[in-house]
């Protein structure tokens, strides 16, 4: 293969009613929507996916895509489940979207570099210039996606107010793994969780986290590297985060999987998602002027043989 064959190749491509971004690297392919700069999809030539992505996923405006890497902000989750300072910010009423207000939203495309190897891709939401419904304050959020022999996601937040700006996010990432059941997660031993199926209890990981059934956890003072161990595929998924002292794990199982949207009754099978994030105790709260950077590497290693 020659040098001009090497060079990233980045195509726009339009996916029902989606706009999404195509990289192809020597050795690897990114998919990426402009909605959400959501991240869709991620593979390295002759692996399985590190990202899943719904095979019933749906590509509509307005509509969150099932799978790849949602960006949850100003917050995760139920608000209601929040702390005070983040609920407050929010100025609507009773019905409050899950997980923010940004995922289903065009961001704006800075630009696509290319360096040697890698891709560089920056995305922009800004308040002032695109205001968010029943959320009044000033704030840029900024989405750099670089894709390198590994893949890294780096996410500012720059209050632009004359007021502290409060706010919970995660990075919501859905690995595609062989099967939940014979899969382990290495590094959370030690730490403190909340068990939001077990009436929000405070419970502690004594152990490798393995998988038996429905799992929704928000773990506390997570380490900066952590690891899904999948013995059927022959890999260790690695992910390095920073900015980060919290971690949600969850895995719908049989009877959830039934319920969801853009889901396929078996396909909690084959993914689990774990979210570096901001979360509880761990929420953000951004003086004028100041930024926050949650970021995450990931990147895969053959077992030994």
């Amino acid at each position: 293969m020659n040098a001009t064959e090497q060079r990233p190749l980045v195509e726009r491509v339009e996916i029902n009613q989606l706009t999404c971004w195509r990289v192809r690297t020597a050795n690897a392919e990114l998919l990426v929507a402009q909605q959400g700069a959501q991240v869709l999809s991620y593979q390295r030539d002759g692996e399985q996916p590190l990202i899943w992505l719904s095979e019933q996923a749906e590509y509509e405006q307005g509509h969150g895509v099932r799978g790849g890497v949602p960006v949850c902000w100003p917050w995760f989750g139920d608000l209601r489940r929040n702390p005070p300072a983040v609920q407050a910010m929010y100025q609507g009423g009773s019905l409050v979207p899950a997980h923010g207000l940004v995922r289903s939203l065009d961001w704006q495309l800075l630009g696509i570099d290319s360096l040697d190897d890698s891709v560089i891709l920056e995305f922009v939401c800004n308040s002032v210039e695109q205001p968010l419904a029943q959320w009044p304050h000033a704030a840029e959020l900024k989405l750099r996606i670089r894709l390198d022999h590994q893949l890294h996601l780096e996410l500012d937040t720059r209050n632009l107010g004359d007021t502290p700006l409060a706010f919970s996010q995660a990075l919501h990432t859905y690995f595609a793994v062989s099967d939940i059941r014979q899969v382990h997660v290495e590094g959370l031993e030690g730490c403190r969780y909340i068990d939001t199926l077990d009436n929000w209890l405070e419970r502690q990981q004594s152990a490798t986290l393995d998988f038996h059934g429905e799992t929704d956890r928000i773990y506390l003072d997570t380490p900066t590297q952590l690891s899904i161990l999948d013995p059927a595929w022959q890999r260790r998924i690695q992910l390095r985060s920073s900015g980060s002292r919290s971690a949600v794990l969850w895995n719908p199982w049989v009877d959830k999987a039934r319920r969801l949207s853009q889901f396929a009754d078996d396909a909690w099978q084959g993914m689990l998602c774990i979210e570096h994030a901001n979360v509880l105790d761990d929420c953000v709260l951004l003086a004028p002027g100041a930024k926050h950077r949650l970021s995450v590497s990931l990147w895969s290693e053959a077992l030994p043989a």
